[in-house]
């Protein structure tokens, strides 16, 4: 009790002028058990909730399915509106603090410097962000439209000139300025808070100029526990869909079968080298990982281009972005659409997945971005992915659609396996054989990155905002995300791993009211600093 009195009184007496006047001291709430340093009650409460989750879906897991897949549907149906304005709103809000006169204002103060370079901070919000999703949809996705797999976008006619044009942009508007503009406001928002308002690292703080003292009570622990929820859920449901897909790669490559072992053997062998990246903290574990990570996707994306058709894929970048460019306000819209089968399956399920994403990629990112001003921050979260993922888009997605257009191969039949697609493609093109394990390498890398960075996030919240929480702690987060996609694909299967997606998905609803109003707070705050 005297150290909590001792360190209220350093943080009053140098709180400063940008500084927010509390009594509140990171970890001041916090227990110590079993060698972890963990926050009462969000640590409790939510290891709570996910085990009873974990529990009722084993034993019911077809009941469970269709209660969150119904819960799904219905958020998607009738909300579709609030995801559509939100999601819009996060992109013109963004844009306008790369202008407006708080862009200048710096992540930690006047004098704070970055912590990581500019190369290594990319690769790390990148690999975080999104970079596993774009390895199999920037193949799938653009020849499930051009095909008609599940609808068409705009209800473009099917297999012509215009619905290839048409698949690339929609594709690219799918993983282009939307989806970083919600992890961008997140990142922002949490950054800002905690670097230049003192305030701890987790959710809630982004919230006090809204709710003042009331973040420290239980409507701060419900945020938080909500962010822990949609990230361990979103993290296991990627695992254990992914394990899925790399086993039907392997099936596909080697004739390896695809079956529970294989893909629990995945999982187990992305868990292990998780936690042995998350014992060795950011630098030595995420940093060098993301490294890595780009550095296998740049050789990659050159080699395709080398070996793939050239001259298509160098006009496909022009392709992707006027397509992307010309459709993007009649995609961004949600009134009077005639495609409502589609855009319901493809557009607003991925707004409500991105945003179920953004606490654990938003988190993550302010992490490791101290030191970059707003504008700088802005910029490399939200402008500059949306360009690489536009060559990567041309690249991988000009070659599928390539072969789709020209009757090559079987993705000129359509989506038969989403988890193969991109081994369909490598195999009519040169040099198949190490296209495939290069992609399959790449696969097991991303997959680590997610896991290990989701770990630290989880754990940050769960600690109260405290950034060196012990290494057991960090451990258990990451071994949890394992052993819950494990148990759900043994006992449930394919159901349970759905309905865990239905459920992270579902949490995009309320997360996108909370995203706007973290829009206000952040702007209200950033306000104050510059005055």
């Amino acid at each position: 009790m005297k150290d909590v009195i001792q360190a209220k009184r350093v943080v009053k007496d140098n709180s400063g002028p940008g500084k927010y006047d509390t009594d509140y001291v990171i970890g001041q709430d916090n227990v110590k058990v079993f060698g972890m340093d963990v926050h009462n009650p969000v640590f409790g409460i939510a290891a709570g909730l996910i085990l009873l989750f974990i529990v009722a879906t084993l034993l019911f897991p077809a009941g469970s399915k269709e209660v969150l897949m119904g819960a799904r549907t219905w958020s998607i149906d009738n909300f579709d509106w609030l995801f559509m304005i939100g999601c819009n709103l996060f992109v013109l809000f963004c844009l306008a603090l790369i202008v407006l006169p708080v862009g200048k204002i710096r992540l930690g103060g006047e004098t704070a410097k970055a912590e990581y370079s500019t190369l290594s901070w990319f690769s790390m919000l990148f690999a975080a962000g999104m970079g596993i999703g774009l390895m199999f949809w920037s193949v799938a996705e653009p020849v499930a439209y051009y095909t008609d797999w599940y609808g068409t976008p705009l209800n473009v006619a099917a297999r012509t000139e215009q619905g290839m044009e048409l698949a690339l942009g929609a594709t690219m508007f799918h993983w282009g300025l939307h989806p970083w503009a919600i992890y961008a406001v997140v990142g922002l928002s949490l950054a800002f808070f905690a670097y230049n308002k003192g305030l701890p690292l987790t959710i809630r703080s982004a919230f006090y100029p809204l709710l003042g003292s009331r973040c420290w009570g239980p409507i701060g622990h419900l945020i938080d526990i909500l962010a822990v929820l949609a990230t361990i859920f979103g993290l296991a449901t990627s695992l254990g869909l992914g394990a899925q897909q790399a086993a039907g790669g392997l099936s596909f490559l080697f004739g390896i079968e695809n079956n529970l072992t294989t893909q629990v053997g995945f999982i187990v062998l992305v868990t292990a080298i998780a936690m042995v990246s998350v014992a060795r903290g950011l630098d030595g574990g995420v940093k060098l990982l993301s490294n890595i990570n780009m550095i296998i996707a740049a050789a990659l994306i050159a080699l395709i281009i080398v070996v793939g058709p050239t001259l298509t894929i160098f006009s496909s970048v022009a392709t992707v972005t006027s397509a992307y460019a010309e459709n993007f306000l009649p995609l961004s819209n949600w009134i009077g659409r005639d495609d409502s089968t589609w855009y319901h399956g493809w557009t607003v399920f991925y707004w409500a997945w991105w945003v179920s994403w953004s606490p654990f990629v938003g988190m993550f990112i302010a992490r490791v971005s101290k030191g970059r001003t707003v504008r700088e921050f802005v910029t490399a979260v939200l402008l500059i992915p949306t360009v690489v993922t536009i060559v990567w888009m041309a690249v991988m997605g000009g070659t599928a659609m390539d072969q789709a257009t020209h009757g090559v191969g079987q993705l000129a039949d359509g989506i038969s396996d989403v988890a193969q697609a991109m081994f369909q493609m490598f195999e009519h093109l040169p040099l198949s054989g190490l296209l495939s394990i290069i992609g399959i390498v790449l696969v097991l890398v991303f997959f680590v990155t997610s896991s290990d960075s989701g770990s630290l996030v989880i754990d940050s919240i769960t600690a109260g905002g405290k950034l060196d929480a012990p290494v057991p702690q960090r451990l258990f987060w990451a071994s949890v995300e394992g052993i819950i996609a494990c148990a759900l694909l043994v006992g449930g299967g394919n159901e349970a791993l759905t309905a865990l997606q239905a459920g992270a998905i579902t949490t995009g609803l309320p997360f996108t009211l909370v995203l706007i109003l973290m829009c206000v707070s952040l702007y209200r705050g950033l306000q104050t600093e510059l005055r």
